[in-house]
């Protein structure tokens, strides 16, 4: 669980110092905080006054035990007894004190997990993805051939993946993939981790479970939104995404200021409910239960970490250019962005059979949020523990990225692989 002492009271002092500027921030994710927050701050005021009053009877308890011992050294026993008796008091009061301050503190500690991260001064207005501002766009849309299709029929008519076998096996959101798809899936990752390790990114292959102490040191847990698998029996859970492992490798952890920054690349499976998601946005590929995807994280000085979001975004970019695929990068507003992170941009993949965009990464700056709950801290140069700013975002979630290859290659020949993939696939043609 979340270390009280070290990240509750962070928060605390932040939302002391800061209450109005928080709720003003909230206020960008349409979230009226102001109630919460009062809360908050009554119920740590109540817990400080029961910690006095323990601390009080402590004292008194001490004095106590002095005044017995000399009451029985002076052979007033009658005394002795007396003052032993009003210590047995104490010691029942205490108890209840402590039952209440405990309470008091697992409140206070659910109550501050209903909030969410300060959006960053940047972040617009907004309550839904139509509010959200297109900062750049890049690429070619081609013009398919009268009888394009979208990938849903191309990887029937190919054989490249099998929705049907997949529910049988599992259920829906669980695809099979075949033959050249199959070997198209690997040769995106294997394209996208070469990629990222040669910008500097040193790979990393984590576990694809992980436990209820990860979940809430990024912030995955609580699950509000139904989205994690959970494994009741040995109480873990499969990850949503790479992000969850490979930034929880530094929970409890303080660096050194010369190890700054700290970048890792990982490709896992990907586990999501996805609950209530229905209907034709969500055919095919569009939005699976199981996928494939490689992650970047970093872990930045907090004078950075906003230099490095914006390398991350033109890392992501480049993966795009080099796959020429027709994209746009979208600042998200405060009613679509994520409860963990201060800023978020969007990349979508224009899908030219489907005619509508499709997300296909997200590039985000937790700040001190995942920090504050991991512990995660690294010392400066004056020997005082910081938080750190961690930072990830997806380069790439395949399931997309192949729906739009599949979909702005095709030709009435067949499905062109894009160059950059065929010393990874050893064929050029999905005919």
């Amino acid at each position: 669980m979340w270390p009280y002492c070290i990240a509750v009271m962070l928060l605390l002092q932040q939302l002391k110092n800061d209450q109005q500027a928080v709720i003003a921030a909230l206020a960008k994710r349409n979230l009226e905080a102001a109630p919460l927050i009062e809360e908050v701050l009554a119920l740590d005021e109540r817990r400080r006054a029961l910690q006095t009053e323990l601390d009080q009877n402590a004292a008194r308890a001490n004095q106590l035990a002095k005044s017995i011992g000399q009451l029985f050294q002076s052979g007033k026993a009658q005394e002795a007894e007396a003052l032993k008796s009003e210590t047995a008091q104490l010691k029942d009061l205490n108890k209840q004190i402590q039952q209440e301050m405990d309470a008091c503190a697992q409140s206070l500690q659910e109550k501050l997990y209903l909030l969410p991260n300060t959006p960053h001064h940047s972040v617009p207005q907004g309550k839904s993805a139509e509010d959200n501002e297109t900062v750049f766009e890049a690429g070619r849309i081609p013009s398919l051939h009268q009888d394009a299709m979208p990938h849903w029929d191309l990887a029937k008519k190919y054989d490249l993946i099998d929705f049907e076998l997949g529910v049988k096996i599992a259920g829906a959101g669980f695809p099979v993939y075949k033959g050249k798809g199959a070997r198209l899936q690997r040769a995106l990752i294997q394209f996208f981790l070469d990629f990222n390790t040669e910008a500097g990114y040193t790979e990393i292959q984590p576990p694809h479970l992980v436990n209820e102490a990860s979940g809430y040191g990024t912030g995955q847990l609580p699950d509000k939104e139904g989205q994690m698998y959970h494994v009741g029996v040995d109480d873990l859970y499969l990850i949503p995404t790479a992000e969850v492992p490979v930034t929880n490798l530094f929970r409890d952890v303080l660096l050194a200021q010369n190890q700054l920054p700290v970048a890792y690349t990982a490709y896992t499976p990907c586990f999501r409910r996805e609950a209530g998601s229905y209907g034709a946005h969500v055919r095919g590929l569009n939005r699976l239960h199981q996928f494939d995807k490689v992650e970047i994280v970093r872990v930045e000085h907090p004078e950075r970490s906003y230099q490095a979001l914006e390398e991350m975004v033109d890392h992501v970019k480049k993966i795009l250019d080099a796959l020429q695929l027709p994209y746009r990068i979208l600042r998200l507003c405060g009613g679509d962005m994520g409860f963990t992170s201060a800023l978020t941009y969007d990349f979508e993949l224009f899908s030219t059979a489907q005619e509508r965009w499709l997300e296909i990464s997200s590039v985000s700056n937790f700040e001190t949020f995942q920090a504050n709950r991991l512990k995660l801290r690294f010392k400066d140069e004056a020997g005082k523990n910081q938080l750190c700013h961690t930072l990830n975002g997806s380069a790439l979630a395949l399931p997309r990225v192949l729906a739009g290859i599949l979909e702005n290659y095709q030709t009435p020949e067949g499905i062109r692989v894009p160059d950059v993939l065929v010393p990874y696939t050893g064929f050029d043609l999905i005919s």
